[in-house]
């Protein structure tokens, strides 16, 4: 049974067709299967390569899992957005405040064809999208960066964020500021209060556990 908020999208490219779907449940997810893209390469390998991880993140509320795949059952994307894990800082922000677009990943045969922008799209198209901040991290060392600089790839990131309402944010969060390619990116929802965004730029820096 589908989730009372998917939506689906789907298009022709010159690979072929592509569907995207977003609110994939356990059971669609695992009538599917992943393209050997992503398990295939000795330089990268995909932070998620296993049909597992995504049926395990689409189980907790409010999450969104949305998938690319061909109408043969083929997965050649994928986006997560979802609670950030028990420690993090941007739980600090609040109770379910802060939902991480934890990953977006597109099969290298499958690229610079939009799919990446279309999950984003879907992903960031949740009923709770004016009641949250979304957010995404960049760190360089889990990007595929065949052919590309790390610098390009994160201005790509940027481009493909900004058209879904993202900024760029300032923070002294020390995975991030390791290189300077990394990056952080938020969307603030249109309902979230003045006091819950400046705490917000107050776990950005720290400055939290000072008050």
């Amino acid at each position: 049974m589908a989730h009372k908020n998917q939506k689906r999208i789907e298009w022709s490219t010159r690979r072929g067709k592509v569907i995207v779907s977003s609110f994939c449940g356990a059971d669609e997810i695992a009538s599917l299967s992943f393209i050997k893209a992503y398990t295939k390469y000795a330089g990268y390998r995909s932070i998620v390569s296993k049909k597992e991880t995504l049926i395990k993140a689409a189980l907790h509320p409010d999450t969104n899992v949305t998938l690319a795949f061909t109408p043969d059952g083929k997965i050649v994307g994928f986006g997560i957005l979802e609670y950030p894990h028990p420690g993090e800082r941007w739980q600090r922000v609040g109770d379910r405040i802060m939902m991480e677009v934890s990953v977006i990943e597109i099969g290298r045969p499958w690229r610079s064809l939009g799919i990446s922008g279309k999950i984003l799209q879907l992903l960031v198209g949740h009923p709770l999208r004016e009641e949250r901040i979304f957010y995404m991290v960049g760190y360089s060392w889990t990007w595929d960066l065949e052919g590309i600089s790390a610098m390009d790839y994160g201005n790509m990131l940027i481009g493909i964020f900004a058209q879904e309402g993202f900024q760029t944010f300032r923070t002294n969060e020390p995975n991030i500021m390791m290189r300077p390619e990394n990056l952080f990116m938020a969307r603030i929802g249109n309902y979230i209060s003045e006091s819950i965004q400046q705490r917000f730029k107050q776990v950005r820096f720290d400055f939290d556990l000072y008050v």
